[in-house]
């Protein structure tokens, strides 16, 4: 019913900034519930970030708190994640997800997911 697209992944030094983007198709972007997530090499997908259909809350992991924005523009169909202050350990696969709910930290109650975009932090 819905496909994303994630963009704006690369290489960034310590400390720099870097805005992810989902774009997903479909006209009831406004439906879903949309998430962050992501993969680094040999560790466990985890939540980074939520927002909830109309965009008036959010949800952030303890990792990113302060550091990190989740946001979304329902008249694009895309939803951002604008990270500051990026550290090494959050290099990973970072992958935007969309769901017929609420907005949750767990990744099972996700309906589409996209392909996922490299993040790289050199220290």
């Amino acid at each position: 019913q819905v496909q994303l697209v994630e963009s704006g992944g690369g290489l960034v030094q310590a400390g720099g900034s870097l805005r992810l983007s989902c774009a997903a198709s479909g006209r009831t972007f406004s439906s879903y519930a949309m998430g962050w997530f992501r993969q680094a090499p040999g560790k466990e997908r985890e939540f980074v970030a939520a927002i909830t259909r109309s965009g008036g809350a959010t949800g952030y992991a303890d990792s990113v708190k302060g550091r990190f924005t989740i946001s979304r523009d329902n008249a694009k169909n895309t939803v951002y994640l604008q990270m500051n202050s990026l550290k090494p350990e959050d290099t990973a696969v970072y992958y935007c997800a969309a769901r017929v709910g609420t907005m949750s930290y767990r990744s099972s109650l996700y309906d589409y997911w996209g392909q996922g975009t490299q993040v790289t932090v050199s220290s």
